[in-house]
């Protein structure tokens, strides 16, 4: 698509990223994928391909995370109703007592940000998430943070014994054939995966072939797969599993969600206090999901330079990969989201509206 192509080749000019992927897929099983750049800004640096492995970063809250516990709901073994501290009893902040599944499947926490405590390790890093007191009731606030995710990890963990990343395979990346998806990118050559900053002040490395979030990195370290983030994947990947969304959780003869599930991806949770979350996904958000999107558009960012985005009313979704914080993070992410809402409207602005 050559306005795709265009928008693309501005943003890389402009130094938005170095270089991306775009695909999508609809329904019925078209999909397209467009590699463009080159992994780093360097000279003779190589070419982005279309399976060119990126670091997803909060990708993993929807892909991984959010959809192994909405495959617990599905099989009974799991509520959203639950509280996290039937789960997870060592939970003590000031409001353990309040604190639901629905809750950390909306972000409706007064959460908190992570990346300060980057310099502690990953068991001091638990006790703060675990004791952290928060201002606000649980349900009467959206505030977007890495903990719900990280109390969502621990909840799935608890209840099926196993580590969230084997439990993902299992479940998705192994049937789906996403072969290429791993919270492990060690399995692969680094020259495959782009660069995601130049760290000169914590890691003092170029991060590369590892998690880029702090929080993250650190439990990494002790050997902890966490909930909100370490996520490694590709597009065609990524749009397999979109694919099986949008078929109502069903794909090559095998069901991975109930239809109802699926419907609750897309349906606001939080209208009572004016936001708008379905169940593991962001809901009609024009500033990336593009001018198009309406209120049952669902989607997911990753800070890195990632998104997800599905429309049902349409029949699509898209998907975008890039390291946008390479060499280093930029101060807002006012070009990335033009970046992600002009090809939104590339893509859904070209499509009806229809029936869901």
């Amino acid at each position: 698509m050559e306005s795709i192509r265009a928008l693309a080749e501005a943003a890389i000019a402009a130094k938005t990223f170095p270089g991306c992927v775009v695909g999508y897929v609809t329904t019925d099983g078209q999909t397209e994928c467009w590699p463009y750049g080159h992994l780093t800004y360097d000279d003779g640096a190589p070419s982005v391909l279309t399976d060119t492995i990126y670091d997803t970063a909060s990708l993993t809250k929807s892909v991984a995370t959010a959809s192994v516990a909405l495959h617990l709901v599905d099989h009974g073994k799991l509520s959203i109703d639950d509280l996290l501290v039937d789960y997870v009893p060592e939970f003590a902040n000031n409001y353990r007592e309040q604190v639901t599944i629905k809750h950390l499947l909306t972000y409706a926490i007064d959460g908190y940000g992570l990346g300060k405590f980057k310099d502690r390790i990953a068991d001091e890093l638990h006790q703060i998430i675990l004791t952290h007191d928060f201002v606000e009731p649980p349900g009467t606030v959206f505030k977007y943070t890495n903990v719900p995710a990280y109390l969502l990890g621990l909840v799935i963990e608890r209840i099926a014994g196993r580590p969230l990343d084997v439990l993902a395979d299992e479940l998705f990346y192994g049937p789906l054939r996403m072969s290429r998806t791993t919270f492990h990118p060690d399995r692969f050559d680094k020259l495959l995966i782009p660069p995601t900053e130049i760290d000169a002040s914590w890691r003092r490395r170029v991060v590369q072939g590892e998690v880029h979030d702090e929080s993250a990195s650190v439990c990494l370290a002790d050997g902890r797969v966490v909930g909100q983030a370490g996520l490694f994947s590709t597009a065609p990947d990524l749009l397999r599993f979109m694919h099986m969304i949008l078929r109502g959780g069903e794909f090559d003869g095998r069901r991975y969600f109930s239809e109802a599930t699926v419907q609750q991806m897309y349906s606001n949770q939080l209208a009572d206090i004016g936001e708008s979350n379905g169940l593991g996904w962001e809901l009609n958000q024009p500033r990336y999901m593009g001018t198009s999107c309406t209120p049952t558009t669902f989607g997911k960012t990753g800070f890195t330079g990632t998104v997800l985005i599905a429309d049902v009313s349409r029949r699509v979704a898209l998907v975008i990969l890039s390291n946008r914080t390479y060499p280093h993070r930029p101060p807002d992410a006012r070009a990335i989201h033009s970046f992600r809402s002009q090809v939104a409207d590339a893509v859904f602005g070209l499509l009806p509206v229809g029936v869901i």
